[in-house]
This record gives structure tokens, sequence and C-alpha cells, in this order.
């Protein structure tokens, strides 16, 4: 089937079945490969990107329910005034140990600070929850995102 889908501000035409995740459409179909496949349930983060502003696990989520969604992919959240503050703030912390879910985390955290841009420790916790690192970086991830949203 045919779908028109708008990823960081453009519209692309797909021809994919209506099952498929958006994760594969992205990186298989669109060769935006920053949006990473972790467990494929939803249960890792790594896949995470914003549909329509809200934190979204692509791996779960199939093509033909985007309809005219907003769909924004790491490639595209520095030019946001919050993903430009946690990328930033990422760098400057030395958050990246191998990186892989890093990706997911940004996207994860971006969108905590553009829906709240104080959080508390109890926001950043509930935010980042569904983020795995199996680098173990939570400290630093937590210390970037307290200094993104002081900036």
């Amino acid at each position: 089937m045919a779908f028109a889908i708008k990823v960081n501000g453009k519209t692309h035409s797909v021809d994919v079945d209506d099952d498929t995740p958006l994760l594969w459409v992205l990186r298989d179909v669109l060769g935006m490969t920053g949006t990473k496949f972790g467990c494929g349930m939803a249960l890792c983060g790594a896949c995470t990107v914003h549909v329509n502003g809200e934190p979204t696990r692509s791996c779960i989520t199939p093509i033909d329910s985007m309809g005219t969604s907003a769909i924004t992919t790491i490639e595209a959240i520095g030019a946001t005034s919050a993903g430009a503050k946690i990328q930033k703030a990422w760098l400057d912390r030395e958050v990246v140990q191998c990186g892989y879910c890093q990706s997911g985390q940004i996207m994860s955290a971006a969108a905590l600070l553009a829906s709240n841009p104080r959080p508390t420790d109890s926001d950043i916790d509930n935010a980042m929850s569904g983020n795995i690192c199996r680098c173990g970086t939570y400290v630093r991830i937590r210390e970037a995102i307290k200094a993104a949203a002081s900036s």
C-alpha cells in the first residue's frame, strides 16, 4: 500500500504493508538509520521517535496508524529548542558510552523538556523509565537533562 507520511517536516511516499512498523519504514525505506532497533517489543526505548511531539516506540507503531501525524526523528531533533539543548548537554556532560541507546534517550529527554521545561527528579525518572542503557549512563543522563533545563 502507498502511504504519505510526514517525517522531519518533509512528506514521503512509501509503498509498504499497512502493518509495517514505523521503525522499518524509517530505517529500511527512508534510510534514516539514527533510530535504532533494540528489542522490537517497546521495552528498551532505542526506537523512540516523536509523533506529534509525543515520544513513541516506533518498533510497535504500524505505519497505517500515522495518518497525517508529524514524525520527528533523531536526525531533526536538534532543530527544536528542547532538542538542541539536550544535544548540547549530552556532549557537555559526555553522556555517551557505547552510544547505541542514545538516540532514543535523547528523543525521550527532548520530549520531556518540550512539555516540562523544569522537570523534577521524579519527572525525569518517569519520562526516562522506558529507556534502557546497558552501559549504565543514567547518572550522566540525569545530569544532562538538568543542565539542559537550566540553560
